[in-house]
């Protein structure tokens, strides 16, 4: 039979997870003997040549479960279903899908998460948004072309900061040190020249974890923060004073203040009295800047929208 869409994936592949599967390819044997999936159809690949049908679909099932809060993933390629998706699975549904996740705040605040894009401006302190109805349907008839691709590229991105911060939460200090200072490279710090960039030692660095020297001299230099905390355990303004301290002793002007969690109110507004000039980046903002940026990331297609050419068309005199 066809290839079931991804909605239709996610009954079978929670109930699969409470089996005990631990990730998608585990599934996929089971998936392709419910729906009596041949073995040329199980074989059909995406577009872009480096997915099958299947396993795509079956990975998006998994995504939206786990933005539901149903499954849980205590690392990389390992997930396990929680005591909400046992207690929906005890309710024997006779079916799972987007209008059924949509009762869940997490899924609901995810969506509105991935519409909103790159709007958060910088500074904004972003606070859980409420739960609210919503349309999750990702392409419809109402759409124009363009409107579904959009909406498309929203829910990617948003499960690709996702998952990248879920990395960032995996890597060493010092590995996570690294990729801050990439990032401020690649964004055009220090000249975009990787060499103007270091870490400090892992002990006794003051509070400093990296310096990108903005000229060849290093006459100016911005100093850096990097802070892998858990994303309930947000960056307070004793953390942003002693970092301020930190740029003093070393008579620092600028600096940058990275985390995977989130600042506080107090700790956004103590900035404002200070003559430091420092940014503050928290985790949705740095992935998105790491995509932004090509830090991490890799383009696997692209999609080009073409129009008529008025000019070409148009009368000649």
């Amino acid at each position: 039979m066809p290839i079931p869409d991804y909605e239709t994936l996610m009954l079978p592949v929670l109930q699969l997870f409470a089996d005990g599967k631990q990730n998608v390819a585990e599934c996929l044997p089971n998936l392709r003997e419910q729906f009596d999936i041949s073995d040329e159809e199980a074989e059909e690949m995406l577009p872009s040549g480096r997915q099958t049908l299947l396993s795509n679909r079956a990975h998006w099932a998994r995504t939206y479960l786990a933005k539901a809060g149903l499954l849980t993933s205590p690392k990389r390629n390992l997930h396990v279903i929680s005591d909400l998706g046992r207690k929906v699975l005890a309710s024997n549904p006779d079916r799972l899908d987007n209008s059924v996740l949509s009762q869940f705040e997490e899924f609901t605040v995810w969506i509105d998460q991935s519409r909103a894009g790159d709007s958060e401006k910088p500074g904004e302190d972003s606070g859980t948004a409420k739960a609210t109805p919503v349309d999750i349907t990702p392409i419809d008839e109402r759409q124009t072309p363009e409107d579904a691709m959009e909406a498309a590229s929203g829910l990617l991105d948003a499960a690709l900061r996702d998952e990248l911060l879920s990395l960032l939460h995996q890597m060493s200090p010092q590995r996570f040190e690294q990729v801050i200072l990439d990032l401020l490279t690649a964004m055009g710090y220090g000249g975009g020249d990787a060499a103007r960039g270091l870490t400090t030692k892992t002990t006794g660095d003051g509070g400093i974890d990296g310096i990108i020297h903005e000229d060849a001299l290093g006459l100016d230099a911005v100093y850096i923060q990097a802070k892998r905390y858990a994303p309930d355990n947000r960056i307070g303004r004793p953390d942003i004073q002693r970092f301020i301290g930190s740029l003093t002793g070393e008579g620092a002007t600028k600096g940058v203040f990275v985390t995977t969690s989130d600042f506080s109110k107090e700790a956004r507004e103590y900035l404002h009295r200070v003559q430091h000039r420092v940014v503050l980046i928290n985790g949705q903002r740095l992935a998105r800047l790491m995509i932004q940026h090509g830090v991490g990331v890799r383009a696997r297609k692209s999609y080009v929208i073409q129009s008529v050419d008025e000019d070409y068309f148009a009368d000649v005199n």
